[in-house]
């Protein structure tokens, strides 16, 4: 690790609060935890809301709230677990959105992503799919670059919403291959997908665990993978990287985030009961059903993942021309 990282992560951690207190690991959770979810019932941060709940009070027999707080681009329940006391009795499912995306979008965030919250934990990474709807007269990443080609901006390509993963998936795979698509932005990942099966747009970039019954049904094409390496539940399935666009990963994370200041044995108490749940064979057997990849480590492994992925994005935001808000 480079040593400007290193520092900027270890400046980002020893922040004020952030003590061992070994009273307040014993005692904690005092009264019920609340999960806050910057999304609406049913998604994937729900899902993993509903895991640790599940687990939490499995482990410490306190209530686990789950309270979907959504809007703003996750925005609204980020500002209410940054302002919430930091005894870890309020805690922030987010994806990496929240973090290494919004501070590119909008001007003015009512959030701090870096020093507004006490990182606990990574959960999952999501690798994203390349997916075609049945007509598109390509079968690899490459046929489908030649006929964009053929046609710039005759393709069109789904997301949900501006700004979202899938639609800065496909502004990274434009830039880095020079093919030139059209956006059609929907307010979720369900009509955007329906609109490809029906052929009312070519293409999207979803998340691999979404679309995969729908490629074993043969409504849609799957014609390759975000994932840095070819993932071992879906090994014939090639990468985008491989495929002819090198450097190009379309990858989603999430993590376990507290309010500023959180005691650090506390944050120590609540991590640990993550590696347990995300250990656990039978919870391994979710996420491979849902093809997620467990990614928990250590509050500084969360930490140094905003700090390395803030560049990359902001760049792909800077080459797509969108203006922050």
């Amino acid at each position: 690790m480079a040593s400007w990282l290193r520092a900027l992560i270890v400046a980002a951690w020893l922040v004020p609060g952030l003590a061992p207190n070994p009273a307040q690991a014993q005692d904690y959770p005092t009264r019920p935890v609340t999960l806050v979810s910057p999304a609406a019932p049913g998604g994937v941060i729900d899902r993993l809301c509903r895991i640790l709940a599940q687990r939490f009070q499995e482990a410490w027999s306190r209530q686990i709230v789950v309270e979907n707080r959504p809007g703003g681009s996750n925005q609204i329940a980020a500002e209410y677990v940054s302002k919430a006391a930091a005894d870890g009795h309020t805690l922030l499912v987010s994806p990496e959105t929240t973090f290494v995306v919004n501070p590119s979008l909008y001007k003015r965030l009512p959030y701090d992503p870096l020093k507004g919250f006490t990182p606990i934990a990574g959960l999952v990474i999501i690798n994203q799919a390349l997916i075609l709807n049945p007509s598109v007269r390509a079968e690899t990443v490459k046929e489908l670059l030649a006929l964009a080609n053929k046609t710039p901006g005759a393709l069109n390509y789904g997301t949900f919403g501006l700004g979202s993963s899938a639609h800065l998936n496909m502004e990274m795979l434009q830039t880095l291959s020079g093919a030139k698509f059209t956006a059609v932005h929907y307010k979720g990942a369900t009509p955007a997908l329906t609109d490809v099966i029906g052929g009312h747009i070519q293409m999207m970039v979803v998340s691999v665990g979404t679309v995969v019954p729908q490629w074993r049904e043969r409504k849609v094409k799957f014609i390759a993978v975000g994932a840095a390496e070819r993932m071992p539940l879906l090994p014939e399935m090639p990468t985008v990287a491989e495929s002819g666009v090198p450097g190009y990963e379309a990858v989603s994370w999430f993590g376990l985030f507290g309010p500023p200041g959180m005691p650090a044995d506390v944050v120590a108490k609540i991590n640990g009961e993550v590696r347990r749940t995300f250990a656990d064979p039978e919870i391994r057997k979710i996420m491979d059903r849902e093809y997620f990849t467990p990614i928990f480590g250590s509050p500084e492994d969360l930490t140094a993942r905003i700090v390395t992925d803030e560049p990359k994005w902001r760049k792909v935001i800077q080459a797509a021309g969108l203006q922050p808000q």
